[in-house]
């Protein structure tokens, strides 16, 4: 049974100007206007890249910077959320309970706070300035699914999305200052997840769980937007692939499966009506990549118990 969102990603690089005050004023009003192009596309849920308001200040300048939540650049941002119906993830220096985070602040559509992810793993620079690190992965649960945030060098860090994918994570918001590259892919590929990253620059991209990219951005498009079916399954072909036509025969086009090779992994998404991709695994005993992996550390450690 679908569950469909829309997901934007949008990317702008900060204009530095002669004070930080003007700098930061000068990236609320390209905030302000990339949001409501990207509003032409109706998102479920837009994000905007790392720091966007106090992109172009230095470390020293960011810290000096930090907003309360809710403050002047999230009141600007939560009208605009309100307006068009829409999440936003919001990237900014956080001032809280006395401590500076580089954070994700997250925004419903009515414009209310749901809450702030605190990157984990802040650059040396970052710390050096005064940036505390973040403890804990964090997943909210939105009206069509449950959705996490890594912020730039967290992408290096396992603990990261392997806390996310333990939370029951599907779509992963990636605001950062470098593009991430393969590692983005890297990161759906090898744990199952959508991922939409927004960078200050080119590069931004959506990529799907088999670590396929959907849409990158460029200079010529800064805005970039598609619509995700989370009801889906990530499997391997083995003792699987043997069923898919007896799938096809019952539900035709209303189920999808894409494989990729040579990783011979496939994705299972379910646009059934009261069937979910979960549904259609157990009604023909097919073995997620998860199950398939215990099963075989399982049959292995028994195997080796014989030695």
């Amino acid at each position: 049974m679908a569950r469909y969102v829309r997901v934007a990603s949008v990317s702008f690089r900060g204009t530095r100007l002669s004070t930080p005050k003007e700098t930061v004023d000068r990236n609320r009003e390209e905030i302000v206007r990339l949001l409501k192009r990207a509003a032409l596309e109706e998102p479920d849920v837009v994000c905007l890249p790392e720091c966007s308001p106090m992109h172009g200040l230095s470390g020293a300048e960011m810290v000096e910077a930090a907003e309360e939540v809710p403050g002047p650049t999230f009141e600007i941002v939560s009208s605009i959320a309100e307006e068009h119906n829409m999440y936003v993830v919001l990237p900014l220096i956080e001032r809280k309970n006395g401590r500076v985070y580089n954070s994700a602040v997250f925004i419903d559509r009515s414009g209310g706070y749901v809450g702030s992810y605190h990157k984990m793993y802040p650059t040396i620079s970052e710390m050096e300035a005064g940036i505390t690190p973040g403890t804990d992965p964090v997943t909210f649960k939105t009206d069509f699914g449950t959705v996490g945030f890594a912020i730039c060098f967290d992408l290096n860090f396992r603990d990261v999305i392997e806390g996310l994918v333990g939370r029951g994570v599907e779509l992963v918001f990636f605001p950062s200052m470098y593009p991430g590259g393969l590692m983005v892919r890297v990161w759906s590929l090898l744990y199952g997840v959508y991922l939409v990253s927004a960078r200050a620059g080119e590069g931004s991209m959506i990529v799907d769980p088999l670590g396929r990219v959907l849409t990158v951005s460029s200079e010529y498009s800064w805005i970039i937007c598609k619509t995700l079916n989370l009801d889906y399954v990530v499997a391997h072909l083995d003792y699987n692939h043997k069923k898919f036509e007896e799938i096809k025969r019952k539900y035709g086009s209303k189920v999808e499966i894409d494989i990729t090779r040579p990783e011979a992994f496939f994705m299972l998404t379910s646009d059934t009506e009261g069937v979910t991709a979960e549904d259609i695994v157990r009604e023909f005993n097919l073995e997620t990549r998860d199950e398939y992996y215990k099963r075989s550390s399982k049959l292995r450690e028994k195997h080796l118990k014989t030695f």
